[in-house]
């Protein structure tokens, strides 16, 4: 799960709520022993500005640990000042975009807050803020809705 001999990996997961971000992130950092950082629930646990999230970041990256980090990550200029300060650091990002289909998220986000009214604030609140990767981003697509086997599969084939 290397960069080239020398320079680490960052992952960068990404997608809309309740798509499978996390689950994924997860996962894959367990299955390959990665470092994981949520940075949306580090965010909001603490109450941390953009300002402090990039800090952290830059400190992520001074261990030159293949990681994989999921959150803070929903705009195009998000995801280009987290690269940057990854590629500077030494560090080959790549970004995986996990797109599930619409039923399948409000079906999530209902069973996450239990009251409707909260599942669409949320849902629209997340949508309005997220963009779709530009084709310089070259993005992994997964589905959040494939198995994790075949996610992996997709994932290990991208950083091929």
């Amino acid at each position: 799960m290397e960069g080239t001999k020398n320079q680490p990996r960052a992952l960068l997961v990404f997608g809309a709520p309740c798509s499978g971000k996390t689950t994924f992130g997860r996962k894959f950092a367990k299955r390959f022993n990665l470092a994981f950082y949520d940075l949306d629930e580090l965010q909001s646990k603490y109450h941390l500005s953009r300002k402090i999230i990039l800090v952290f970041i830059e400190q992520i990256a001074k261990t030159g640990q293949t990681v994989l980090i999921e959150g803070c990550l929903d705009t195009e200029k998000d995801r280009k000042e987290v690269c940057n300060i990854l590629r500077a650091a030494g560090y080959a990002p790549s970004t995986i975009w996990i797109q599930t289909d619409i039923a399948t998220i409000r079906a999530r986000l209902k069973a996450r807050y239990k009251v409707v009214s909260e599942a669409k604030n949320a849902y629209e609140a997340a949508v309005a803020r997220l963009e779709a990767p530009s084709d310089e981003e070259m993005p992994i697509i997964l589905s959040g809705k494939h198995t994790f086997d075949t996610q992996v599969k997709h994932v290990l084939a991208g950083l091929a």
